[in-house]
């Protein structure tokens, strides 16, 4: 598949900025692949679009204050970046953006307001993509220190068209970009699709028949990045890190087993549930990596349907979807929403994908 393949027009003012007033209140299009036809919802209606067995997947992790601030300690200059993730709680991860060229050895200091205790970070190397490698100087494990140092990573997109600091971000934004039942803390970006759920609509879903079962992807770099080569199938997704809980895993299954329709909400819990292999143990947590990347053409063997977000032009996320409904097909159904002037984006509208049976 062709980057151009994965390009459409869309208008600056459908990129979506702000939240819905509410949660559940956002459009919602519903399309049944292969036909052309789509409805136009709300997302409150959910409910009424799923049969007694379907089994929905949620990705419950966290979005952590990922965006820090610190002063450069040879030259007191400000600095901004995202951390990424840490394996063993003294080195980190993170991309960087400062006044001057950073080096390795750099000590990036961070202030917390009434704390004596010295936080920084010692640069050791940068990789090729641009992600240093730092090692933590804190009391403070990782968790405890980004949630001092630390804001919610809007997209700077957001940041750009709402001419936002970090520093301005409201209570809104920290209680919009994340789900209702984020638990795992791990995400540097909100699992979108998601978003859209109140606790009132996931007990209506309940209560229509539907099971809902949670997966854990730590959305990172792998799911964002900019596809910087023409041929996708040269590039190279980042690792991500997910979790599949036992009962999830039986649950898929059973469902598997019984014919019933497997429904994934967001791209996210896509990618952890196509990573499993095909034969796999229930009685424990799955535990693994990830850096698939799926576009068309691609066997989906554990999810049927998808509820998601509307997608930037040229992104793997937009690739993801295609492969469930074909090129031509998504296209179309972009092709309505912009002309019904849907919101895009992590803010956005979503699209409910749904076959009316589940794959054989």
């Amino acid at each position: 598949m062709r980057l151009s393949d994965l390009d459409y027009d869309l208008p600056d003012d459908l990129i979506a900025c702000v939240p819905a007033d509410r949660r559940d209140h956002a459009r919602l299009m519903l399309a049944r692949p292969p036909h052309l036809a789509v409805r136009h919802h709300i997302v409150s209606d959910l409910p009424q679009f799923f049969q007694s067995g379907d089994l929905i997947i949620i990705n419950d992790t966290r979005v952590i204050p990922a965006r820090i601030f610190g002063r450069r300690a040879s030259t007191n200059g400000k600095i901004e970046g995202l951390f990424i993730e840490t394996r063993d709680d003294e080195h980190w991860q993170i991309m960087l953006k400062s006044g001057g060229k950073l080096q390795p050895n750099d000590i990036i200091h961070f202030d917390i307001p009434n704390d004596s205790e010295q936080h920084s970070l010692q640069l050791i190397e940068k990789n090729n993509e641009g992600i240093w490698l730092a090692q933590k100087h804190s009391p403070l494990n990782t968790e405890s220190l980004l949630n001092q140092i630390g804001a919610m990573p809007l997209p700077p997109y957001i940041l750009a068209k709402r001419k936002l600091d970090h520093a301005d971000l409201d209570d809104l934004d920290r209680q919009r970009y994340q789900t209702v039942y984020a638990n795992a803390p791990g995400a540097v970006a909100a699992p979108t699709a998601g978003l859209h759920f109140t606790d009132d609509l996931l007990q209506r879903v309940t209560d229509a028949g539907a099971t809902i079962r949670p997966v854990t992807l730590h959305v990172g770099l792998g799911t964002f990045a900019p596809v910087r080569v023409d041929d996708l199938n040269d590039h190279s997704m980042h690792t991500e890190r997910f979790t599949i809980p036992s009962e999830t895993l039986s649950a898929i299954k059973q469902a598997r087993t019984e014919g019933r329709r497997i429904i994934a909400v967001g791209t996210t819990s896509v990618r952890a549930l196509e990573s499993l292999p095909d034969q796999f143990d229930t009685s424990t947590d799955y535990h693994a990596e990830t850096d698939i990347l799926i576009h068309p053409p691609f066997r989906f063997r554990y999810i049927d349907g998808l509820m998601t977000n509307f997608h930037l032009p040229k992104s793997t996320l937009l690739a993801l979807v295609a492969a469930l409904t074909g090129l031509d097909q998504l296209m179309h159904y972009y092709q309505i929403a912009v002309n019904e002037k849907y919101r895009f984006f992590s803010y956005g509208d979503s699209m409910l994908l749904l076959p009316e049976k589940p794959n054989p």
